[in-house]
């Protein structure tokens, strides 16, 4: 049973002053929630009887704060062995754009409209919509930990995505476009005839096996046999040049070499930079390359190629390379299963998600049951 009541008294200065209570029983205990007005009041038993029912309800009193539930999300992510990478940009999510904006709220005050009016407050304040989207998730997962220590009964933030999301799904059904997101056929050219030196043997390999820019720079001369003409991704190197294990278990592969990757890497096995790691693609002295050294040797191949003037702008990043793959083996009609599997992606439904416009279409399937007929019928 929950009541609603008035409390009436009189400050230092004579003046007097009201609230209203709502006073109510949880678990066998006795639980006060205070507010400015009856009205605020008498919503907020309504809504808190409905959440007791569902068994989502957390009193404020038992609930922690943003700030305490980060801590220990990220105290969490150490514990649990994290890359390190991987924990440093929940560390900048949380100092620089959760805790500044919603640290002292506590985890059971949060609703829906708290994390959209958040996410606005990002992007007024200069946070892209790419960056906001990643705070938010963030901050979700610090929500799902508190979640599971019993801290709070409900995830808001999976709330609103699964709206959301729902919402959004017809609006924003981005595409990955040939020419924009996928170079086009004459573009790779361009970029294979005119790369030189290093960049050469990574550009060529990068077209050819859809490998991500960290299973690049993480790749040995162990896991390339080009007598069979297949490589085996294994594991990676994060942006602090530490090799640690692939983005998933579905990301150690069998990758098959064509006949230019072959050639092209038996050249560059002779002239490769030696190191301990015995890296593929290893920086001048044999060690893990840094990311942002791809980046600018694929730069300064397009400019070469003629598709850009600045280097440090390129047309196309690595991951358009990753892409080009993928497009170059669906056109060739492998399946989307075997698309899955040499992507290293960890559901079908990622591989549809990203590459099932490329697919054949429902046109493709009548031209092909008229092949069928033809050859069976005449």
């Amino acid at each position: 049973m929950a009541s609603v009541r008035k409390r009436t008294w009189l400050t230092s200065n004579g003046e007097p002053r009201e609230r209203w209570v709502v006073a109510y029983q949880h678990k066998n205990r006795q639980h006060l929630k205070t507010f400015a007005t009856k009205r605020e009041a008498v919503a907020w038993r309504a809504q808190m009887q409905v959440e007791v029912k569902r068994g989502t309800h957390t009193p404020s009193s038992q609930s922690p704060t943003v700030a305490q539930a980060g801590q220990q999300w990220l105290d969490q992510a150490t514990v649990d062995g994290l890359e390190r990478a991987t924990i440093e940009v929940y560390r900048q999510h949380y100092r620089h754009h959760i805790a500044p904006y919603l640290g002292p709220v506590k985890l059971a005050a949060l609703e829906p409209s708290t994390i959209q009016d958040f996410s606005n407050r990002l992007v007024r304040d200069g946070r892209s919509a790419a960056l906001t989207k990643k705070i938010v998730s963030s901050l979700g997962s610090i929500i799902a930990g508190a979640k599971e220590r019993g801290q709070v009964a409900q995830n808001v933030v999976a709330q609103r995505s699964r709206r959301r999301e729902r919402r959004l799904e017809q609006r924003h059904d981005k595409r990955l476009e040939v020419g924009v997101d996928i170079p086009t056929k004459d573009d790779l050219r361009a970029i294979l005839n005119t790369a030189k030196g290093r960049w050469r043997p990574l550009l060529v390999t990068a077209v050819f096996t859809g490998l991500r820019a960290s299973e690049l720079r993480g790749l040995t001369w162990k896991d390339v046999n080009l007598d069979k003409a297949v490589l085996i991704v294994r594991q990676r190197a994060d942006r602090f040049q530490a090799i640690g294990s692939p983005k998933s278990r579905t990301s150690q592969r069998e990758v098959p070499l064509a006949p230019m990757v072959v050639n092209t890497l038996k050249e560059w096995k002779l002239a490769c930079p030696k190191g301990e790691l015995g890296l593929v693609f290893p920086d001048r002295k044999g060690a893990v390359d840094y990311h942002s050294a791809l980046h600018r040797g694929l730069g300064a191949a397009l400019v070469k190629a003629g598709l850009g003037e600045d280097p440090r702008h390129p047309k196309y990043g690595l991951h358009s390379l990753r892409h080009a793959a993928a497009s170059l083996w669906i056109e060739q009609g492998l399946s989307p299963k075997r698309v899955q599997a040499l992507m290293g992606h960890s559901t079908i439904g990622m591989t549809f998600d990203v590459y099932g416009h490329l697919f054949p279409s429902a046109e493709d399937d009548a031209e092909a049951m008229a092949q069928v007929q033809a050859r069976l019928v005449g």
